[in-house]
């Protein structure tokens, strides 16, 4: 069975849909939390999994001072692409990558970025080994952060209208994707509650932010699901 590490960020970030997808495609996983002390593997234990997915969370990808698993799972994530596993980081875990690999993470100058976002393809994307053929799509956004700067070599494979990276591949085997495929509506909410004083001063209408992704739950995850799978399928 193919074997994937799943690097977990805090509680509020979990696996959610995209760690059922992985499993139905076939694969097992070994969710890590250093957050709560549980120790990352080292270069040495790397060879135990096929693949590494770095979840989201709400802390800086250069936040390493203040979080002391965040340097670690850079190292973690640099050892990943020079041993040529399968990675995939998502919303903090793609700025983690592009910051382990010299790119640069900075506040969106624009905002939080908050709800539904058309992702905007671009023609680098078209013959990309994950996310080729994934067609027009929707996904969400629930981050402040974004990656302005590309490690050398990397290559931007979707932005949105104003610019911002949403997809990237870091490496040849290394993919990130600023948006959240995994969500569902217990995590969303539980983001939405840590954000609520924040989104009433800038007008945010959490209800409705929350009633639009909940309408578009069969469309996200058909959207979403064949990324997952190809990913299972990358790793063997």
């Amino acid at each position: 069975m193919t074997r994937i590490l799943v690097v977990e960020h805090e509680a509020e970030c979990p696996p959610a849909l995209f760690g059922t997808w992985l499993e139905d495609a076939g694969a097992g996983l070994e969710v890590c939390r250093p957050w709560a002390g549980e120790e990352l593997p080292g270069p040495a234990g790397l060879p135990a999994y096929d693949a590494v997915v770095v979840l989201g969370g709400s802390m800086g990808a250069d936040d390493d001072e203040l979080h002391h698993w965040i340097g670690p799972v850079k190292e973690l994530v640099r050892s990943s692409v020079a041993s040529g596993q399968a990675l995939l980081g998502i919303c903090l875990g793609h700025q983690l990558v592009a910051s382990a690999l010299g790119g640069t993470v900075e506040r969106n100058p624009r905002g939080q970025q908050v709800g539904l976002y058309d992702v905007g393809w671009l023609p680098e994307a078209a013959d990309d080994d994950l996310v080729a053929g994934l067609g027009p799509v929707r996904g969400v956004q629930w981050n402040s952060d974004v990656v302005t700067g590309l490690p050398e070599g990397a290559v931007a494979l979707a932005r949105t209208d104003a610019g911002e990276l949403q997809v990237a591949r870091f490496a040849p085997r290394a993919w990130g994707v600023q948006l959240h495929p995994e969500v569902d509506g217990p995590v969303v909410a539980s983001w939405a509650a840590g954000d609520r004083d924040d989104h009433l001063e800038r007008g945010i209408d959490q209800a409705a932010v929350i009633a639009d992704i909940d309408g578009a739950r069969a469309e996200l995850d058909a959207a979403w699901r064949p990324l997952a799978t190809r990913f299972a399928e990358l790793a063997r």
